[in-house]
């Protein structure tokens, strides 16, 4: 696919807030929204010229887990397809689909659709998956998930390239079965690799059209990529994301509650352009709030204040 990001400006994306619950970035405001706050923000997101908006995905979790990760973890392709419908611009980024848990074709027919009934937007965000009862329930082993993902990307751009793709397996091994619609996007959606260990950066540079970083970028990271990438005998341009962190435009008259970026529009902007320099192609920041008003209230001012400044 290759890469999908502005030449000469940061892209700026969002997680969306609700469909995911985990205590480690949870707004208080979010354990009573639902869907209408939901789809306020991701439409304040496509107005505002946000490159994408982002769903996570897992299936059930642990109840020892519960505490910290919470149970709160909305369907990734069903709740996609629904803001798809509702939105008009906007990319529609999985951060992160977990392709392990399903059959590769399964993945290929929800994200091919997924495609289509956006006009091509999708982005496929992939990683290894981290809950090991996940895995136990579906009878997969954990501690071959990075197998199990390499295979699964390899089966996805079959699937997305052929009417009726070969899966050489081993675990998904599959012939002569076709599927459609096929997806909009030439050789389907962008696929995205996240994380930060060794093997996560291998597996961007080898098999992904970007990386999605799990933790702090740095110009170490990104020089490994790019080492990775000349070693697999790849040149192309491959888009590299960031990861903000907390963010506020303006000075808040309210305690954030820890480190965050914070201030006028231009501080903010010098901020996020350190990350081009690096050479990231687009961040994502979590914008604080206290109600799903303050969050549409700071997407706008973001829009129209921060991303005009960066190119």
């Amino acid at each position: 696919m290759g890469t999908i990001l502005p030449e000469g400006r940061l892209a700026v994306g969002m997680q969306l807030p609700i469909q995911s619950q985990s205590t480690n970035f949870v707004e208080p405001w979010e354990r009573s929204a639902g869907a209408a706050e939901l789809g306020r923000i991701a439409q304040a997101a496509d107005r505002a010229g946000f490159f994408y908006v982002a769903v996570c995905d897992h299936i059930a979790i642990p109840s020892e887990q519960a505490p910290v990760m919470s149970e709160a973890w909305w369907d990734t392709v069903a709740t996609l397809g629904w803001l798809a419908g509702i939105t008009e611009r906007v990319r529609l980024l999985s951060h992160v689909y977990v392709p392990a848990y399903r059959h590769p074709l399964a993945t290929a027919k929800a994200f091919s659709t997924l495609d289509v009934v956006s006009g091509g937007r999708v982005i496929m965000g992939v990683g290894a998956g981290h809950v090991k009862g996940e895995f136990e329930l579906l009878g997969l082993p954990f501690d071959q998930r990075g197998a199990l993902l390499d295979e699964a990307i390899d089966a996805l751009r079959a699937a997305f390239a052929e009417d009726y793709p070969t899966l050489p397996g081993p675990r998904w091994p599959a012939a002569d079965l076709g599927q459609q619609p096929r997806p909009i996007q030439e050789d389907g959606p962008p696929i995205w690799v996240g994380g930060s260990s060794p093997a996560a950066l291998r597996r961007a540079a080898q098999r992904g059209d970007g990386w999605l970083p799990q933790g702090p970028v740095t110009p170490e990271l990104v020089a490994r990529i790019h080492e990775l990438r000349d070693a697999a005998g790849r040149h192309d341009r491959f888009d590299i994301g960031g990861l903000v962190g907390p963010t506020y435009v303006g000075d808040p008259d309210w305690d954030l509650g820890g480190p965050a970026l914070a201030g006028a529009p231009e501080k903010i902007a010098h901020v996020l352009k350190k990350f081009q320099a690096m050479g990231v192609g687009q961040v994502q920041v979590r914008l604080r709030s206290r109600s799903a008003d303050e969050l549409v209230e700071q997407i706008e001012r973001f829009g129209a204040e921060v991303v005009p400044l960066l190119g």
